[in-house]
C-alpha cells in the first residue's frame, strides 16, 4: 500500500491516527540527541586500559627515543607502523599527528592557499581568481565547511552506491579552476557506501585541467566494520602511483572512534615527495606532536590484527543498533513509498531519503517531539539539499531502548510530513 495510491479521504484518516501517536510521544517530554556520530559509553569503556600506568612503563620508543621530550616530528616508529598498516601505506609515506585528522586536513588546505602544493610552475591558490572544489553528496558537513570558509566554490556531485558519478567528475576536472575533491572511500559518511576499485582507478588516472589538482581522501572509517571485517578496497595512494599521479592524493585517518575520540592519534599519508613538502612546513608550525599518546596507542593496539580485534568488540556493540533501525524502518515504512534508506556494512551512519520537500519538515517535527537529528541539508554544500530529501541518522550514541523509541518517533514524523506533502499536491 503506497500512500500515493490512496484517496484523499484515506490519507486524512491515516494522518489523524499518526497525529494522535505524535502527541502521545510529545507529552512524554523526551530528549534524545542523535545529531552526531559519537561512540557510546560501552565503546569508550573498551579502551580504558589505555589509562593504565603499566602501559607507559618506560618512556622510550623502540628506537630509544625519549617520548616525553621534544623531537620526532613525523611520529615515533611504532606509531607510524601501526597507522601505516591501518591506512595501507609505507612508513615513509606517513606523518602521525595529534588527536584530530580534521585539523590536518584544514591545515593542509590553508598551506595550499598560502604556499601552493609544491607542484612546479603552480602558484599559491590564494593568487587564483577562483577555486572550485568537488563535493560528493550526500557527504560530511565538516568537509564542506572547511572548503566553504576558505572561499572555494563547492560543486555537488551525486554518489551512486559505489562512489561519485565519474562521468560528471571527469568533465568537471577539465576546468583548471577545479583544484580538488573530497572523498570518504570506505563506509562513506553518511551513505555507508564503499568506493569501487574501478572508480578509485578513474579518480587516480583522470586528466585534470589543474596541474596541482589534489584529492583529500578521508579514510576515517576504514576499519569500522559492522559484520565480518573491513571491506576489501584498492588503496587510493597505490592507484595514484600506478596511474603516474603519485602526488594527487593525501590520505587521512585517526583512532578517534577506535579509542577515545578526543584523545586519539591521527595521520596524514602521501607520496614521499608530498610528505617531504608537508614536513617542510610542519617543522615551522610545531616541534612535535604528543608522542606519549602515540606510544600508549601503539602499545595498546599493537598492530593491524590488534586493531581488527578491537574493532570486532565495537561491532558487537554497534551491529544490534544498526539492525534495530533497519528493522523499525522496514516494519513501519517498507511498503509506503515515502522513505528509502541505506543498510551499511560499516561506518557510523544511515542515510535516508524522504519524498522531495519533506526532509526539513521531518527533522523539525522530530525536534518538537524531543528527538534531535543533524539538520536536513547538512550533508550538502552550503547546507542546501536541492530536493530537501536527505537526513543522516546516527545510531551509535543512544542506548538501544532510546534509539528504538527515537526511530519510532521518526517514522511517525515521516508519515505525517509525507501525507501533508501529498495532500498539498
Amino acid at each position: 500500500m503506497q500512500y500515493k495510491d490512496l484517496s484523499k479521504k484515506e490519507l486524512i484518516a491515516i494522518l489523524s491516527d499518526e497525529y494522535r501517536k505524535y502527541y502521545d510521544y510529545k507529552n512524554l517530554g523526551l530528549s534524545y540527541d542523535m545529531t552526531r556520530g559519537k561512540p557510546c559509553s560501552a565503546q569508550l569503556e573498551l579502551s580504558n586500559e589505555m589509562e593504565s600506568q603499566k602501559l607507559l612503563k618506560g618512556y622510550s620508543s623502540i628506537s630509544n627515543q625519549e617520548v616525553r621530550n621534544y623531537g620526532v616530528l613525523d611520529g615515533i616508529p611504532e606509531a607510524k607502523k601501526l597507522m601505516s598498516e591501518m591506512l595501507g601505506v609505507g612508513t615513509d609515506e606517513i606523518v602521525v599527528g595529534g588527536n584530530s585528522s580534521l585539523n590536518l586536513m584544514y591545515d593542509l588546505l590553508v598551506r595550499f592557499m598560502l604556499f601552493g602544493t609544491g607542484t612546479e610552475g603552480c602558484k599559491p591558490w590564494c593568487k587564483d581568481e577562483k577555486i572550485k572544489w568537488i563535493c560528493p553528496v550526500p557527504g560530511y558537513d565538516r568537509h564542506f565547511l572547511i572548503t566553504e570558509k576558505l572561499g572555494f566554490d563547492l560543486i555537488a556531485v551525486p554518489l551512486q552506491g559505489d562512489g561519485p558519478d565519474m562521468d560528471m567528475v571527469e568533465e568537471l576536472v577539465k576546468d583548471p579552476a577545479v583544484k580538488g575533491l573530497w572523498m570518504i572511500p570506505k563506509y562513506s559518511n553518511p551513505s555507508g557506501e564503499v568506493y569501487s576499485d574501478e572508480k578509485i582507478r578513474r579518480l587516480a588516472s583522470m586528466k585534470t585541467g589543474a596541474a596541482d589538482f589534489r584529492i583529500l581522501c578521508d579514510d576515517a572509517y576504514t576499519v569500522h566494520f559492522l559484520r565480518k571485517g573491513p571491506a576489501k578496497q584498492l588503496n587510493m595512494l597505490e592507484a595514484c602511483k600506478e596511474a603516474g599521479n603519485p602526488e594527487r592524493v593525501f590520505i587521512f585517518g585517526s583512532t578517534s572512534k577506535i579509542t577515545f575520540p578526543g584523545s586519539g592519534i591521527s595521520a596524514v599519508c602521501g607520496s614521499e615527495k608530498n610528505i617531504k613538502f608537508l614536513l617542510s612546513y610542519l617543522t615551522i608550525q610545531t616541534i612535535c606532536y604528543d608522542k606519549i599518546n602515540q606510544l600508549r596507542h601503539a602499545r595498546f593496539l599493537k598492530d593491524y590484527n590488534g586493531i581488527l580485534a578491537h574493532m570486532k568488540k565495537h561491532a558487537e556493540i554497534l551491529y544490534p543498533k544498526f539492525e534495530a533501525v533497519d528493522r523499525i524502518l522496514k516494519n513501519e515504512l517498507m511498503d509506503l513509498g515515502i522513505l528509502s534508506w541505506t543498510k551499511p556494512d560499516g561506518g557510523y551512519f544511515i542515510s535516508v531519503n524522504t519524498l522531495p520537500g519533506c526532509a526539513s519538515a521531518v527533522v523539525e517535527k522530530a525536534k518538537e517531539c524531543g528527538v534531535k537529528f543533524t539538520p536536513a541539508g547538512a550533508t550538502y554544500p552550503y547546507k542546501k539539499d536541492p530536493n530537501d530529501t536527505n537526513i543522516r541518522i546516527a545510531p551509535t550514541l543512544p542506548p538501544i531502548q532510546e534509539l528504538e523509541a527515537a526511530i519510532k518517533i521518526f517514522c511517525v514524523c515521516v508519515k505525517i510530513c509525507s501525507i501533508e506533502k501529498l495532500l498539498e499536491e
